[in-house]
């Protein structure tokens, strides 16, 4: 099963193949908030409490058919996540590690068309909370839901490293560990205030 991938002013549009074996969750860390201010409009992407849901899977599973000219990244370290998003129209894409070896993505729900049911239908119901500290407030927390939800992802990763399949990422030149586009990392005080 396929689910569409498109950016707001749909430019940028592509599917989600094997949406299966993806996972869900919704992150409250404070560096997705701080991605979410960068971007300009905190409240298209955040919740209420502060969370951003995200879809997790292998970046090979995600196929761009338009737009990838678009594709801009930023970094809020020089050691953190590679945080994938358009210039066209700042509509958050995802969030990669800097090493493909680790072939990891999280796709931001706000490039994934579709109703609470559309996708449930494509990624499954189940939606774990995690880094809830950063919550605005108190959120339900579930021990098993989140270990379940790492073994899914770990069951994604272990496979495409052994596999060397982690090499078939749109987020990366092909046969190099660069990013397709020079991360954009943002300096300490502008860190400060957008995680404010």
């Amino acid at each position: 099963m396929n689910h569409p991938l498109r950016c707001a002013c749909g430019a940028v549009q592509g599917r989600v193949e094997a949406t299966r074996s993806a996972g869900r969750a919704v992150c409250y860390c404070r560096d997705c908030q701080a991605f979410a201010r960068f971007l300009g409009d905190p409240a298209d992407t955040l919740d209420a409490l502060g969370g951003t849901e995200v879809v997790a899977t292998r970046p090979r599973y995600v196929v761009f058919t338009a737009g990838l000219d678009q594709l801009r990244c930023m970094s809020l370290s020089e050691r953190g996540l590679l945080r994938w998003y358009t210039a066209c129209c700042h509509t958050p894409i995802g969030n990669t590690p800097r090493d493909p070896r680790l072939p990891y993505v999280g796709l931001l729900r706000r490039c994934l068309p579709g109703d609470d049911a559309a996708m449930a239908a494509s990624f499954g119901a189940d939606v774990v909370a995690v880094n809830t500290q950063g919550a605005r407030g108190p959120v339900p927390r579930s021990p098993l839901a989140l270990a379940r939800a790492m073994f899914k992802i770990l069951r994604n990763v272990v496979p495409e490293r052994l596999s060397g399949r982690y090499r078939e990422s749109p987020f990366f030149r092909p046969g190099t560990l660069a990013p397709l586009v020079a991360p954009q990392v943002i300096g300490r005080e502008q860190r400060r205030a957008l995680s404010s």
